[in-house]
């Protein structure tokens, strides 16, 4: 499994996202506005949360992701400086 460390700043934005384009489809599909109203709001909050989860996550894999290879490098290196040490 593939763990990801993700500040909790970062979970409340990406919660907030998913929130408003969960509310943006709930609004199109739901009939309690006026289909004018309805469609704006509905529209509006589901690009803002699709649009504002995909830098959010390449943010968190990116980061992630290097560094691992960060973690890996170091390892790599303790394993030379170890067996150059008598």
């Amino acid at each position: 499994m593939n763990m990801k460390a993700i500040t909790l700043p970062e979970l409340a934005l990406i919660a907030g996202t998913r929130a408003a384009l969960g509310a943006g489809v709930a609004l199109l599909l739901g009939g309690r506005l006026d289909d004018g109203q309805r469609k704006a709001v509905g529209w509006t909050l589901f690009a803002i949360g699709a649009l504002s989860t995909v830098p959010l996550a390449a943010e968190v894999l990116h980061r992630n992701g290097a560094a691992a290879d960060d973690e890996s490098g170091r390892e790599e290196e303790q394993g030379r400086l170890a067996g150059e040490t008598w």
